[in-house]
């Protein structure tokens, strides 16, 4: 049985009890004493940040907040609610319950609101437009990083001017400690909307760049290991490739070098900062290391990506899971009696979307609902915000007219017959997850007259294959090489200090707004 099935028991257990808590805001207070000196960030001024702080202000002058000393900002990259709803029957289903009546972790938190997710210049945002909405307080372009609209996309010179401080800038500038968290890249677009300041989210080392590294346009990687306000105290993920130069064996796959250009060893670098300045690539060094010290401590567990989930296992070298990597976050943040801000991303939910692959999707959503349950259970509601949310949603859907307790990665069965029933008027059956995109569409038939993939996009017969492999890609409409995003609203849940503002229907942005005012480290609109 998979280490995520296993650990839904604990999931199960937890949900119950957090269902059972009753959450209370306290008496209406308008003033926020968390010992924070607020500052004004830089992009205080952006049309953007004004709406937003306005919108939180008016909510906290009806509804009082009570101040935070910590705040973790939990982001399931890609997890729309079709995949918060598939993965709550998925996992009740994998624990031997009824599916459809399970509570994942992150519903048992007492406050929810819908998030709108539009970008400044797209209606469907991709992953760094919408992270630094939640990190900064505006919106901004898709595809850049730590700067507002005003910036071009792709163009070193518009940087300058129009960049924007993050809540993790604050935080380290006020003393609190930081810790990013993700299975993807560390210099992927969402963890890296906490520190760069770029306007290619692809630009994650010199060699992806193209030329254009300088001292004043670096590439992501470097900026992080430069980052001004000093160096995160736990920083766990993947991405070791764009921290080692060209040539330079990988620690743990023999076939694989790192890619940087300029001859710098950023992991080097990092570690010869102090000897406080520790280095993990593996899940050993993971288990050896001492999270109860001042030690700043950089995991890359891959070059690339962490593994799926559901793949795991497969690592030679092994990997810790993400409610591991939580844990050991929140331990090492927790040794900072001023409080700590924390980004912990479920990054894999979005790949697996993308290849149109929903039951790696879904093991990733469980793995990062038990981070989730990890934090709950390592955390005061009394001093620490928790946010849970997504940054975009993708196409997957949830439809036919199956019966109760049927797999939800399987055929759709309603045992019912006529309209809606198993079949489609082709005589086909279908599946109950679906995408509207993706390379679901097509079925590889052969090799072409040079030796290439031959491809066939129609329905497929699906009638004795097997829907739960673990590679099988679920039905699309539209044949594309990667499935897309979703432009619905996502789902935010909160508890803790501050959780109270999350309601309704909100801009994205907002969130940054009331994380910011809950510990304390942005002043209110009429202080500006």
């Amino acid at each position: 049985m998979r280490l995520a099935v296993v650990a839904l028991v604990s999931t199960l257990a937890l949900a119950a009890a957090c269902a059972a808590a009753v959450a209370t805001s306290g008496a209406p207070s308008t003033r926020v004493s968390s010992g924070n000196t607020p500052i004004l960030p830089i992009q205080a001024d952006d049309g953007y940040y004004k709406s937003a702080a306005a919108a939180v202000d008016a909510r906290i002058a009806e509804r009082g907040i009570k101040p935070a000393k910590n705040v973790i900002l939990f982001i399931g990259d890609g997890m729309g609610i079709s995949t918060i709803t598939a993965s709550r029957i998925y996992a009740g289903q994998s624990a031997g319950v009824d599916g459809e009546s399970f509570r994942l972790a992150m519903e048992t938190l007492p406050w929810s609101a819908l998030s709108k997710t539009y970008s400044d210049n797209f209606q469907i945002s991709d992953s760094a437009g919408t992270a630094v909405a939640m990190v900064s307080g505006i919106k901004t372009l898709s595809g850049v990083l730590g700067v507002n609209s005003k910036a071009s996309y792709g163009n070193c010179a518009s940087v300058e001017g129009n960049t924007a401080e993050t809540l993790f800038e604050l935080a380290a500038r006020s003393g609190l400690a930081t810790g990013l968290v993700s299975t993807a890249r560390i210099t992927h677009a969402t963890p890296a909307s906490a520190y760069a300041k770029t306007p290619h989210r692809n630009w994650e080392a010199d060699t992806d760049m193209r030329g254009a590294s300088s001292d004043t346009c670096k590439d992501i990687a470097r900026q992080l290991i430069e980052w001004p306000e000093g160096d995160f105290d736990i920083i766990l993920g993947g991405g070791r490739e764009k921290f080692l130069p060209a040539g330079t064996p990988d620690p743990e796959y023999a076939d694989k070098t790192g890619e940087r250009s300029d001859n710098r060893n950023l992991i080097t670098e990092w570690t010869a900062k102090s000897p406080d300045h520790k280095f993990v690539f593996d899940k050993a060094g993971f288990d050896a290391a001492d999270f109860t010290t001042p030690a700043k401590v950089l995991g890359l567990f891959e070059p690339g990506h962490m593994q799926y989930e559901l793949d795991r296992e497969n690592d030679p070298a092994g990997e810790p899971h993400i409610a591991e990597m939580t844990r050991a976050a929140i331990t090492r943040l927790s040794q900072n009696p001023e409080g700590y801000v924390l980004m912990v991303e479920g990054g894999r939910i979005d790949h697996a979307h993308h290849g149109g692959n929903a039951i790696r999707a879904l093991e990733d959503t469980m793995a990062f609902d038990l981070a989730v349950a990890t934090a709950l259970e390592m955390t005061d509601r009394e001093d620490t915000l928790i946010i849970v949310t997504a940054d975009h949603s993708h196409t997957l859907s949830i439809a036919g007219y199956a019966q109760r307790g049927n797999p939800i990665l399987g055929l759709s069965a309603s045992g019912i017959g006529g309209e809606g029933g198993s079949m489609g008027t082709d005589g086909l059956p279908y599946t109950t997850l679906g995408y509207a995109n993706g390379p679901g569409a097509c079925v590889e038939t052969g090799k072409d007259a040079d030796g290439k993939p031959a491809y066939e996009c129609k329905r497929q017969d699906l009638t004795g294959v097997d829907t739960l492999a673990a590679d099988f890609r679920q039905p699309a409409l539209v044949p594309l090489y990667s499935e897309t995003h979703g432009g619905e609203d996502v789902a935010a849940f909160a508890s803790g200090p501050g959780a109270n503002l999350v309601s309704g229907v909100i801009e994205q942005n907002e969130l940054f707004h009331i994380m910011g005012r809950a510990i304390g480290l942005i002043p209110a609109p009429d202080a500006d």
